[in-house]
């Protein structure tokens, strides 16, 4: 006589609580899951914006109230360096070596004033060691892209102006330091001035988040059907 016990079935039976719990924890990660792809798709329309700009033929620096539209373009600025009010900007790495960005005012034939990102160059052997980068004289073309300056910043110390030295570039700041007035960009310089110029110009291309966005898309979806996926199983009762 066989006494085995049948196999056991599944038959099913979700529970009102969790299939409610369940129900909203779905919910909520495929809305977030959607989010993540809206943003994505945001930048991903504002990464070929950039590409778009960045391709461009260089400009004249306009006169416009409105720069949003053209960051990252190329543009070419004539004028002469204010080298009594150039700066550095401490703590800039390049290849794995610490060094110094070097902003110079360029005042432009019309009065206006633009600060000049021209480069990056190496420090010295100890903190007192100053870079001597003076920009050449008289009129001068750059040829540069433009760009924003940082709007969000961690200072460590309340004092970060030692001199021609900064932490950060402000420009609010550096107008009341100085008494320059300038445009609100900054012009990154593309091509040396002088067959001395030795200043590295290796600007980046914007980091706008879209590998990131798509994998915190591709998490909350899974986190959707995990959650599905476990209700569906404990629903599933044996008998």
């Amino acid at each position: 006589m066989d006494t085995a016990a049948p196999p056991a079935r599944r038959r099913f039976r979700p529970a009102i609580v969790p299939t409610i719990a369940a129900i909203l924890a779905v919910a909520l990660f495929v809305t977030a899951g959607m989010w993540q792809r809206d943003r994505m798709e945001q930048k991903l329309l504002l990464r070929a914006q950039v590409d778009a700009a960045t391709a461009r033929a260089p400009e004249v620096l306009p006169e416009t109230g409105e720069w949003t539209s053209w960051r990252f373009r190329p543009v070419v600025a004539t004028g002469t360096f204010d080298a009594a009010r150039q700066i550095l900007l401490d703590n800039k790495v390049h290849d794995g070596r610490p060094g110094y960005h070097v902003v110079t005012p360029l005042v432009l034939a019309d009065g206006r004033v633009v600060l000049v990102n021209r480069g990056w160059i190496a420090g010295g052997a100890s903190r007192a060691e100053l870079p001597v980068v003076p920009p050449p004289g008289g009129m001068v073309s750059v040829h540069g892209r433009i760009n924003a300056p940082a709007a969000a910043y961690v200072e460590l110390q309340h004092d970060t102006i030692a001199g021609a030295v900064w932490q950060n570039l402000d420009l609010e700041r550096y107008t009341q330091t100085t008494g320059l007035r300038v445009l609100p960009i900054i012009v990154e310089q593309t091509a040396p001035l002088t067959g001395t110029d030795t200043l590295v110009r290796d600007w980046p291309a914007p980091d706008l988040g879209v590998d990131r966005h798509r994998i915190y898309m591709v998490q909350w979806f899974l986190f959707a059907a995990m959650a599905a996926g476990l209700w569906l199983y404990f629903a599933l009762r044996k008998t």
